[in-house]
């Protein structure tokens, strides 16, 4: 069987932003193997984990039908059916249609709305993806933390965390990384403990 030139580019497309949906916004592109054995070595799973996707892309889907700005502008990460948003909304229009799309996905659970209103700009996006690059770092090599159950996110210096915690401990050393990092303001936990 012989696939045409534009469905392999349209498959390679599709791969790209899945892989790219499980990394957040500073991410890099996995392969597929490597994303699946890191979902199945996660406390949710693999099935927990593609449900998330699921939501996340739908999510994602609705805002580019209402505003192709809004996915620029607005993060999404959905982590056991709880979907946290981060991001700067130029409006509090744009902020509230964010969060009324999240509600429509099928499968949500809770809409975590931690998007800021406009300020920022170009050296903050730089600042903040350097600290979650460095967080991420430092959680990745801390033995006593289990990293895959983390997402982080940060705007504006506030780093946003989601996942599920093994341990209040486990979760104390994660919030000590990030208060450890330059330029970090602030630190919001949005995650479960075991």
């Amino acid at each position: 069987m012989k696939i045409s030139s534009g469905a392999a580019a349209l498959g390679l497309a599709l791969f790209l932003a899945a892989s790219l949906g499980l990394q957040g916004c500073t991410g890099v592109v996995v392969g597929a193997g490597a994303t699946a054995g890191v979902a199945a070595y996660s406390d949710r799973g693999i099935e927990g984990a593609a449900k998330d996707l699921k939501i996340e892309a739908a999510i994602l889907g609705s805002y580019l039908e209402k505003d192709q700005m809004l996915p620029v502008n607005i993060g999404v990460e959905v982590y056991e059916g709880r979907a946290l948003l981060t991001g700067v909304a130029d409006s509090e229009g744009m902020r509230a249609d964010a969060v009324k799309l999240a509600w429509t996905a099928s499968g949500i659970k809770e809409i975590l709305n931690e998007i800021q209103l406009a300020g920022g700009g170009a050296v903050n996006l730089a600042k903040d993806s350097w600290i979650t690059a460095q967080l991420k770092t430092q959680v990745t090599f801390n033995r006593d933390i289990m990293a895959v159950n983390y997402v982080f996110e940060t705007v504006n210096g506030t780093v946003y965390i989601i996942g599920i915690a093994q341990s209040q401990d486990e979760l104390n050393r994660v919030i000590a990384h990030a208060r450890e990092i330059d330029y970090v303001n602030n630190v919001i936990s949005h995650v479960r403990v075991k």
